[in-house]
């Protein structure tokens, strides 16, 4: 059973935006299969490496669709997007440093309520905006 379940309630209405999620999901599933295996310590760094890459990768699509249409929400949406990846980059150094000897239960329980309650919580809000000025 997999960790995180995407399901309609997490969809914010633009499709670009809805797959980045999906995979956002599958990559945190990903670190948990991982972890739930016993993968080594390689493996683990690749996958987080990986999620940590992707959410950049996210981040700035939602910011230039935010630039492209004038989101009016856009600097506090930025500044929950730069929260997040000074938390996952401090995980990611913990872990290269040997801090953090592997991704545990609680960061993916972080990283899971995160995505969740960001997507909920102020995804959603911009969803109605994009689809408005014909972004869907």
């Amino acid at each position: 059973m997999p960790f995180m379940v995407w399901n309609d309630k997490l969809s914010v209405g633009v499709a670009a935006v809805d797959a980045d999620h999906r995979k956002l999901v599958a990559m945190i599933n990903e670190l948990y299969d991982g972890i739930a295996e016993g993968r080594g310590r390689e493996a683990l760094g690749s996958i987080l490496d990986d999620l940590v890459a992707y959410t950049r990768f996210h981040f700035a699509r939602e910011e230039k669709l935010f630039a492209a249409t004038g989101y009016p929400g856009a600097v506090a949406h930025k500044k929950e997007h730069d929260s997040l990846t000074a938390q996952v980059l401090e995980i990611q150094e913990r872990f290269r440093s040997g801090s953090l000897a592997a991704p545990s239960l609680e960061v993916l329980v972080f990283l899971k309520d995160w995505l969740f309650d960001h997507i909920i919580g102020s995804d959603r809000d911009f969803g109605p905006h994009l689809n408005a000025v014909g972004t869907y």
